[in-house]
């Protein structure tokens, strides 16, 4: 059954780094048909270009005039283009990692980047996923989804992510540490802080397939949003 409505869908993925949001979202988005926004890959964008371009983590002003002049672009098959480089794999890098909490935090950042995320998602149905989606950038969306596991299922996932992608890992002790403050960085800032939004769907993967979880988030928009 289509729905009624002939406004674009808009499913917000919220939760902390390494629940596996963006697997999700992929795979939810390729299931319905629809366009995978990857927010946290735009913020790390601008970290990379902020290490490229030696701009401090702290130079708020300056990263967000990067990240205004940057072309921010999903491919099909959601790889990420920055100004025409294919950088899906570079934003991935250890030193990304290292400072990309810093340069999100500033309120500049975070409003070039709603910039970009809400531009893409005016072209048509999207699964997009972040961190203050739900609550911020789209408030309005038919489906929120918060996505969360616990801080040792998500240090396991990032350690064995690293060794895959780069093969020399740090120890997992540090990547759990890296998790927490991370953590904390995200929910306690002033501009956008990580948080459930009041109607948002609590989504637990600990322990859980890739398969079963989007299973279930599937179920629950055919539910909503195509049920007779």
């Amino acid at each position: 059954m289509k729905r009624s409505d002939s406004s674009p869908v808009i499913i917000a993925l919220d939760g902390p780094a390494g629940a596996g949001k963006s697997t999700l979202a992929q795979q939810l988005a390729r299931r319905l048909g629809y366009v995978h926004l990857n927010s946290g890959a735009l913020y790390r964008a601008v970290a990379l270009l902020g290490l490229r371009n030696r701009v401090s983590p702290e130079d708020g002003p300056r990263l967000a005039e990067l990240a205004r002049q940057a072309r921010m672009e999903f491919t099909s098959t959601g790889r990420l283009l920055v100004n025409g480089e294919d950088v899906t794999e570079a934003i991935r890098a250890p030193q990304v990692d290292a400072v990309v909490s810093r340069v999100a935090v500033h309120p500049p950042v975070r409003e070039a980047v709603t910039e970009h995320q809400r531009r893409i998602a005016g072209r048509g149905n999207v699964v997009v996923e972040g961190r203050d989606i739900g609550t911020v950038v789209f408030p309005e969306a038919q489906i929120k989804f918060y996505v969360d596991a616990s801080v040792e299922e998500r240090a396991r996932r990032r350690y064995l992510q690293l060794r895959q992608e780069q093969g020399t890992v740090p120890p997992l002790e540090e990547i759990e540490r890296q998790i927490r403050e991370r953590d904390r960085a995200d929910s306690t800032r002033e501009t956008s802080p990580l948080r459930v939004a009041d109607d948002a769907i609590l989504v637990d993967t600990t322990g859980r397939t890739v398969e079963q979880v989007v299973e279930e988030m599937v179920q629950i928009v055919r539910k909503r949003l195509y049920a007779s």
